[in-house]
């Protein structure tokens, strides 16, 4: 790999890795404030209009402590990561945390940062759930205007229509440049791995995207294409809030697999969606919200034309994909509600599945190995069966 992917790697690994130390860095760097946002919805180009740093809170690596006692284990462990690292003061080097609804899991984490991080504002935005309604994007559309003046107060400045469409340019370049990557493992370019990635993707939610999109075009123009080859092609699906482990991703290709595909946060729902171009940049910030749920289907939204069980199988056949591997976060309500539907679309349609349970506790690894092996031998044993 050329030394100049290396360092841009690097530089961005850093980031994924350690988010508090970039940002404690770049707030030294700037002089501005920084934000910490929830998944999935909140709408960061206009954190960005204001000149504040919006950061996805990410779970960290560290055990789970003190947060054990400020919500039930049958909470994913996403939220418990976050309560505990309110409760330990990891969540100091922000200035403000603002919140788009995604789930009741995610509230009870939030309340704990309000309470921990009491001298701070703490910001609720509760957009819309139900899409199809002739209502949703008025209701959508003034639920941003609440962010906006929200945002200003915070940052103590006011924002005109064309600082946010600037910041909506700057945030569609950098979506843009993410999908050339995703676009390439479909069609069968393999020069990154899924871990690798990851690592892209995590490190867009956190650092300025500016400065992100500057080594994500290094890594880009320095990758060598490299052949789609003969292992069982997966798609990847689940984990709505945070970043599988990279140990896993790692252990579904060592065992003949490799990811042609996916619909993960921290993958190809992050930036499915660009949101110009536009008349009204408030208007386009609110229609967004709804087209990218047609883009990459979410079980926590309602939307009558699209189904994320439809979508699954029409990816699964676009990619050419020979299996579903289900990534579900342990307690994760919204994807254990919709999981059979999976299940019975992909039946429907002869498509292998196979669900892997996460947890923030660490994971069973030896275990999750032998049954992708397995998968990846009864798939490769039913191809050459039809040879």
């Amino acid at each position: 790999m050329p030394s100049t992917i290396t360092q841009a790697m690097r530089t961005m690994k850093a980031a994924a890795d350690n988010p508090n130390d970039y940002v404690a860095h770049w707030k030294r760097r700037t002089g501005r404030k920084s934000l910490g946002v929830f998944p999935m919805n909140f709408p960061a180009e206009l954190a960005h209009a204001v000149g504040v740093l919006p950061v996805v809170i990410q779970e960290d690596r560290e055990p789970i402590t003190v947060g054990r006692n400020l919500l039930g284990d049958f909470n994913c462990g996403y939220t418990r990561s976050v309560a505990d690292q309110a409760a330990l003061g990891r969540l100091d080097v922000y200035d403000g945390f603002f919140h788009a609804d995604h789930c009741i899991q995610l509230l009870g984490a939030v309340d704990v940062v309000r309470e921990d991080e009491g001298d701070k504002p703490v910001y609720f935005g509760q957009l819309m759930s139900s899409l199809s309604d002739d209502w949703a994007f008025p209701q959508v559309l003034s639920k941003m205007a609440d962010f906006r003046r929200e945002l200003e107060a915070f940052a103590d400045v006011r924002i005109s229509d064309s600082d946010v469409a600037r910041s909506i340019a700057v945030f569609d370049t950098n979506r843009r440049a993410m999908r050339e990557v995703f676009e390439s493992r479909r069609s069968g370019d393999a020069a990154l791995s899924p871990s690798e990635i990851q690592i892209l993707v995590k490190s867009s939610m956190v650092m300025d995207k500016e400065e992100h999109t500057e080594l994500l075009r290094e890594v880009i123009e320095n990758s060598n294409p490299v052949p789609r080859d003969g292992r069982i092609r997966v798609h990847l699906s689940g984990h709505f809030c945070h970043a599988p482990k990279p140990e896993l991703l790692d252990v579904i290709e060592e065992c003949g697999a490799i990811v042609v595909d996916d619909d993960l946060f921290h993958g190809t729902r992050y930036v499915s969606t660009d949101i110009g171009p536009f008349d009204s940049p408030m208007e386009a910030l609110a229609s967004v919200y709804l087209r990218r749920n047609t883009a990459v289907p979410c079980p926590t939204r309602v939307q009558h034309e699209v189904d994320w069980d439809g979508f699954l199988v029409d990816s699964v056949r676009e990619s050419g994909a020979q299996g579903v591997i289900v990534l579900m976060a342990k307690f994760c309500e919204p994807h254990m509600l919709f999981y059979p539907e999976l299940r019975k679309a992909l039946g429907s349609h002869s498509i292998p599945l196979l669900l892997i349970e996460t947890e923030h506790e660490g994971l069973p690894m030896e275990s999750i190995r032998t049954r992708v092996e397995a998968m990846v031998e009864k798939i490769r044993r039913k191809h050459l069966s039809a040879v």
